[in-house]
């Protein structure tokens, strides 16, 4: 499928360069979602290094391991002119403690609307699309989800602020997303009880240490549908290496709460992303 995507993308694109004119880190990291942010946040950035007419291809692959749980995540994005970022990611959630996985494909979209990361008085904005499709519907199902595929809608704003603690840069992110999803789709969309979208807040902080490493923090509220376990909100606590432009590791530590009724999930996270 990732073939695929890739020669009907790469196929668009014979009037526009490749290349990387944009700063080193400036492009994020991907999330577990796919798109350019932090770990678990998706930020208004663009992956890649791709400035005005030019594009990027980026590929990632990273896994969540927690007491119970393990999330794999990986695939592609591909961004244009700065503007437009377009991507797939597939995810794998393993039950760990009681055997059995469950698996969901994310397709996105996101569009940058206004103002520059670095160069303008107000932040970078850009809105994203994500439709996400759950491929084991069987558990979801048994514990009261209503759908098996849904639309997250998310604005997101970032702004670099510069010499702002020890004479470092300090990057913010804020992002509001509207959303039914249960742990991010994984567990389906919505209830019979509550089929509604929920406005959710999620937020990053990142100080650049130098000019290709950042530590940062992270918090993304979740909905809370599913009657049979509470859903709780999710942290971190990353570093991110920007190793050159075609390469970048992230390593945070995660707090994701109680999950389908297992308490206190806790662990790591690990990523890495190449890009072209």
């Amino acid at each position: 499928m990732i073939r695929r995507m890739l020669v009907l993308l790469l196929a668009c694109l014979p009037a526009i360069a490749t290349a990387g004119s944009k700063i080193i880190a400036t492009g994020g990291v991907t999330t577990i979602e796919g798109n350019a942010g932090g770990g678990i946040v998706p930020w208004a950035v663009i992956n890649g290094y791709a400035s005005s007419d030019e594009w990027a291809l980026t590929t990632f692959a990273s896994r969540v391991g927690v007491n119970d749980f393990s999330l794999q995540s990986g695939g592609v994005a591909l961004s244009l002119d700065n503007k437009w970022e377009l991507s797939y990611a597939r995810q794998r959630f393993a039950l760990e403690s009681i055997g059995g996985s469950l698996s969901q494909d994310i397709f996105s979209v996101k569009y940058h609307l206004a103002g520059e990361l670095l160069y303008t008085s107000i932040p970078q904005v850009s809105v994203g699309v994500q439709h996400k499709r759950n491929l084991d519907f069987d558990l979801p199902g048994a514990v009261g989800a209503a759908s098996d595929n849904g639309t997250d809608v998310y604005l997101a704003a970032s702004k670099v602020l510069f010499h702002q603690i020890a004479g470092r840069n300090l990057l913010l992110n804020g992002t509001l997303r509207a959303s039914k999803a249960n742990q991010t789709g994984l567990l389906g969309f919505g209830s019979a009880e509550n089929n509604s979208y929920q406005l959710l807040f999620e937020g990053s902080a990142a100080v650049l240490l130098n000019y290709n490493l950042a530590l940062g923090v992270e918090f993304k509220q979740k909905p809370d549908n599913l009657a049979f376990a509470a859903e709780q909100h999710w942290r971190d606590v990353f570093v991110a290496w920007f190793i050159n432009k075609n390469v970048s590791l992230t390593g945070a530590y995660v707090d994701l709460g109680n999950i389908a009724g297992q308490g206190s999930q806790t662990g790591y996270y690990l990523a890495l992303e190449a890009t072209w």
